[in-house]
């Protein structure tokens, strides 16, 4: 063992070298505080963003809640198949393609099934039966990408069947639209409820 030392005392000089030890700890301290600086820098910003965007991060599915009239949906992203619009109906509410996501500027048009009264609550046939019970200012909630966004009914209209959906959306904000078959169960009509963030 002593031999070991005195040949390779160059080698390993340092290991008995306080002020290296102090050096590298000190070193190795920085860096480690300078991460957790970085990570509170970022969780920072991340609420400041929150508070400009009056949204609140979540860590929850994307969704959709009406409380007034009972409805919480999982809230489907989609692509324009008729196909996978069926598919995202039967699983809860759809955001309609190239419409704007929630919390972008422009309209988010989300669609959901209507059923007749008594109809059994299977798959989401039943989700926007209740739209025409909306009245101004009931609250709805959109939760998306970790995020909450809260819009409030600005208006409720029927449309023709193939009557163009109006546009509502502004330069400076999000209109979610809300629309589903009228009367509920049948395809004569279509009920859209506007509701706007504030």
């Amino acid at each position: 063992m002593v031999n070991f030392l005195i040949f390779n005392w160059n080698s390993i000089s340092w290991i008995f070298n306080y002020k290296v030890i102090s050096g590298a700890i000190s070193d190795f301290s920085g860096k480690i505080s300078s991460f957790f600086a970085e990570i509170e820098n970022k969780i920072n910003s991340l609420g400041q963003i929150a508070q400009a965007e009056n949204v609140n991060f979540l860590s929850r599915e994307n969704s959709l809640e009406i409380p007034k009239i009972g409805v919480l949906a999982p809230l489907i992203v989609t692509d324009s198949s008729e196909k996978d619009l069926e598919e995202g109906l039967n699983r809860g509410v759809v955001i309609f393609p190239d419409s704007a996501l929630p919390g972008q500027s422009g309209q988010t048009i989300i669609l959901g099934h209507s059923a007749p009264a008594n109809w059994p609550k299977i798959k989401y046939d039943w989700v926007f039966s209740r739209l025409n019970e909306l009245e101004e200012k009931d609250e709805i909630r959109v939760y998306f990408n970790n995020r909450e966004y809260t819009y409030y009914v600005k208006n409720k209209i029927f449309l023709e069947k193939g009557e163009e959906i109006p546009n509502y959306s502004t330069d400076s904000g999000n209109t979610l639209l809300l629309i589903s078959c009228w009367p509920p169960g049948k395809n004569l009509k279509r009920i859209v409820v506007e509701a706007n963030s504030i």
